[in-house]
C-alpha cells in the first residue's frame, strides 16, 4: 500500500475539474472503511458548486485552501440510532483516511480540515449545507489536480516503539 508512504497534504489545485469516475472510486474507497458493529454512520456530501465551496472555506479558520479546490467532500456523521454512538468520530476518522488515500492513489491531491470535534464549525458547515438534523459535517476535504509537490515526511521514530516479549 504505497499510498500510505506517498500521501501528503495538499492545498493548492489546478484549474481542472475532476472526473465523476474518481469521485465515485474515492467514495466506494470512504464506504469500505472498517465500522463499530458495522453500524457505517456515514454520508457524503460532494461539493463542487464555487460558491457553496468559497462558503464552506469560511467554515474554519483553517479551510481557507478550499477555497482553491475544484470539489470538497464532506464526511458526515449519523448521530441517530447508533449501536455504537461513542465510536462514532472514530469510524468517521478511519472513512476520511480512506478518502485520503484513494485520492492519492488516483494521482489527485487532499487535505483533511478538522470540522468535529468543534460545535461552531459543525454548526456552520452544517448551515452551508443544509444538513437536516440528525447528520453533521465531520471534516472537509478539498480535493483535486495537485498544483505543488510535497514529499512526505519520515516520520518513523523507533524511540516511539516498546516490545513486551
Amino acid at each position: 500500500m504505497n499510498e500510505i508512504f506517498k500521501r501528503v497534504s495538499i492545498r493548492k489545485y489546478q484549474d481542472r475539474p475532476v472526473e465523476d469516475d474518481k469521485i465515485e472510486h474515492i467514495l466506494r474507497a470512504a464506504m469500505a472503511a472498517p465500522s463499530a458493529g458495522n453500524q457505517q454512520p456515514w454520508e457524503y456530501y460532494v461539493v463542487r458548486d464555487a460558491e457553496t465551496i468559497k462558503a464552506l472555506a469560511q467554515c474554519s479558520p483553517y479551510a481557507g485552501c478550499a477555497a482553491g479546490a475544484p470539489v470538497v467532500i464532506v464526511p458526515c456523521l449519523k448521530t441517530e440510532g447508533l449501536r455504537f454512538p461513542e465510536l462514532g468520530q472514530i469510524d468517521l476518522s478511519i472513512t476520511t483516511e480512506n478518502i485520503l488515500l484513494e485520492i492519492t492513489s488516483l494521482g489527485l491531491g487532499g487535505v483533511w480540515l478538522a470540522v468535529a470535534p468543534f460545535e461552531d464549525r459543525i454548526a456552520e458547515v452544517d448551515k452551508v449545507l443544509g444538513i437536516e438534523a440528525g447528520l453533521h459535517a465531520f471534516a472537509l476535504v478539498p480535493l483535486g489536480y495537485p498544483a505543488e509537490d510535497r514529499p512526505q515526511q519520515n516520520r518513523f521514530d523507533s524511540t516511539r516503539i516498546h516490545h513486551i516479549d
